[in-house]
């Protein structure tokens, strides 16, 4: 089957030749720690770092505390952030947006690179898929008021 509309690649292509690493990450292999910016969950690299070379990175989070309060505006120096929740719910609200986003299991979230945000509330049993573009990021905290009309 041919599609010309389709971007083309090189290939078919040799394993060696690939522009990504092959790279299997078992649950087994790699454990959640609390490497990261919030301390009411913790994180689990899923491998994609090591295999794009840092182009792309992947991370299984879940919930080990109740949520007390509000990440803050904040925003990431990244192309692509999403988000793609197994269990539980997770509330945000973005900077041109007026209402709340709520993202339930099983939805999908294109959260643009740059873009103000603020994690409002989330379950006590979220658990969620976050991949970034690129794997490594800076995060610029805002102040509380520093989005207008968000």
């Amino acid at each position: 089957m041919q599609d010309d509309t389709m971007p083309n690649y090189p290939g078919p292509l040799r394993l060696d030749e690939a522009r990504s690493l092959f790279g299997l990450v078992a649950l087994s292999d790699a454990a959640f720690t609390r490497d990261g910016p919030r301390a009411d969950v913790e994180y689990r690299d899923l491998g994609l770092a090591a295999s794009t070379q840092g182009r792309i990175g992947a991370r299984h989070i879940r919930a080990i505390a109740p949520f007390d309060k509000e990440t803050g505006w904040h925003w990431h120096d990244m192309s692509g952030h999403f988000n793609y929740v197994l269990r539980g719910w997770i509330r945000f609200r973005f900077a041109g947006i007026d209402d709340e986003v709520t993202v339930h299991a099983g939805a999908c979230l294109s959260q643009p690179g740059g873009v103000p945000h603020n994690v409002v509330a989330r379950s006590d049993d979220l658990e969620l898929i976050e991949i970034n573009m690129p794997a490594v990021f800076g995060t610029q905290d805002l102040g509380p008021t520093a989005v207008a009309g968000a």
